[in-house]
């Protein structure tokens, strides 16, 4: 069988004290410096400890970029550049580091900076059409009372219509039952128990003791981060927002910053499914400087940055998907043996999490050579209870598959997710695999796109 066919920069600020008559070149036009710099070794670390000596010894080296354009580009003088060239000076005004960053083109993460304007692409530059979006089924109404949903019933006998700190741990324990049922068989049947759980949750901040108030908070910013997930899972992404945004209203009161970078990559992965890679890789890029703000948690960082990589691909942008896979694998790197320290939300992002989303990233990309063993041995590690994982994988495993040209292979990884569907109720994985039927239409008469035409019609029909 043969193969398939398959900105401007802003106006530096005066320079004091260079003496009469200096001046200071205004913007110059930049220059993006070489991938393979950026990603060696030498250069993160001079990076990391701002050592701009380093930086610039290895721009003129590496990139071909001398002193004199040095300062052009960084609002400079030659003098300066040559002093902080020779160790004689350095760099501590964070306006002037910023300065550096804009004028060489240093992603703001690699000196510690937020993220700089230039690092989001314009909506321009997006080269794929977004797909074909499906009706969107209503919403489910919100209950006006709390959810006939597992032990609330005895959970208000107990409370007798108070609230107390035992009402708020058997909400809490609801909640984290509700994660693992929506990682074994998808969100979207939890969606009116989610959602009368957060109403709930809404009347009881009325009349609810001052001590408690912060507590119920944030477990209603958690239940609408996990409503807004529910809708995603279940593809009614407009829904999904309206509770996303909730989330990060409820957690932007409280100054939560991590949980409002938690709430910030749901809705990055989001637009990174509705193809708006644009918006994706803003709300990874926000989220990243939200959490950096709120002190070191290298897990949630690794994370982050997966997100950022996974948008990256979407555009087609190899080269900052790569760097964006570097530095969540240093990020990982780092959190390994401080888990403990992570927000239990993170924790389910392990080293089996990153080398499966680390192989999708690369299937995004269409580099599926090195995305097929990275999701195969993820297969091989995931736990079997995490069926929609697992159906997700087995999936992105046949796209990889399909992108070179093994339609056998590819068709049984499809099968496999197919099967692991029949436990599961989630439309997002079924959209996957409608999608890859699609693909498959130029060779609907070949044997194993039949046979998977079939175990298809029998689980999806």
């Amino acid at each position: 069988m043969g193969k398939i066919a398959d900105g401007s920069l802003p106006r530096p600020p005066t320079v004091m004290g260079r003496g009469r008559g200096a001046r200071v070149p205004g913007p110059q036009p930049h220059h993006r410096l070489p991938p393979a710099l950026l990603a060696s070794h030498e250069w993160q670390d001079a990076c990391r400890s701002r050592d701009f000596a380093r930086i610039f010894r290895l721009v003129k080296l590496k990139a071909g970029i001398y002193p004199s354009r040095i300062a052009a580009l960084c609002g400079m003088t030659p003098s300066r550049v040559g002093e902080i060239m020779t160790g004689r000076r350095a760099l501590a005004h964070i306006d002037v580091i910023e300065r550096v960053a804009d004028g060489l083109r240093i992603p703001g993460a690699m000196l510690g900076l937020a993220h700089r304007p230039w690092e989001i692409p314009s909506s321009d530059h997006v080269r794929e059409r977004a797909p074909r979006r499906e009706p969107e089924p209503a919403p489910t109404p919100a209950p006006s009372g709390p959810a006939p949903s597992d032990n609330l019933e005895d959970l208000l006998a107990l409370a007798d219509g108070r609230v107390t700190r035992s009402t708020l741990t058997a909400l809490h324990s609801s909640v984290e039952d509700y994660w693992r049922r929506d990682d074994q068989h998808g969100g979207a049947s939890l969606r009116p128990a989610i959602v009368g759980h957060l109403t709930y949750v809404i009347q009881m901040m009325r009349t609810a003791h001052d001590t408690l108030q912060r507590d119920l908070q944030s477990l209603a910013a958690e239940l609408a981060r996990l409503a807004g997930w529910a809708y995603f899972d279940a593809r009614q992404y407009s829904t999904a927002r309206i509770y996303f945004a909730q989330a990060l209203g409820l957690s932007h009161e409280q100054n939560d910053r991590l949980f409002m970078a938690n709430v910030l990559s749901c809705m990055s992965l989001q637009a990174t499914y509705e193809g708006n890679a644009v918006d994706a890789i803003a709300l990874a890029c926000k989220a990243q400087d939200t959490a950096r703000a709120a002190g070191d948690q290298p897990l949630v960082m690794s994370m982050l940055h997966m997100r950022e990589a996974f948008a990256h691909a979407t555009l087609g942008d190899s080269s900052s998907c790569h760097q964006a896979i570097d530095r969540s694998r240093d990020a990982y790197e780092l959190a390994r043996g401080r888990e403990d320290e992570a927000p239990s939300w993170v924790r389910y992002f392990d080293e089996t999490k990153l080398i499966v989303d680390t192989g999708i990233a690369y299937a995004r990309l269409g580099e599926a050579p090195r995305a097929e063993p990275l999701i195969t041995e993820a297969l091989r590690r995931q736990a079997a209870g995490r069926q929609r994982g697992r159906a997700l994988h087995a999936y992105w495993l046949a796209t990889a598959q399909f992108q070179q040209g093994k339609l056998d292979a590819a068709c049984l990884s499809a099968t496999l997710a197919l099967d692991l569907t029949a436990a599961i109720d989630s439309p997002r994985v079924a959209g996957h695999l409608q999608e890859f039927r699609r693909r498959l239409a130029p060779y609907a008469r070949e044997t194993p796109v039949i046979r998977f035409e079939q175990r298809m019609r029998e689980a999806l029909c």
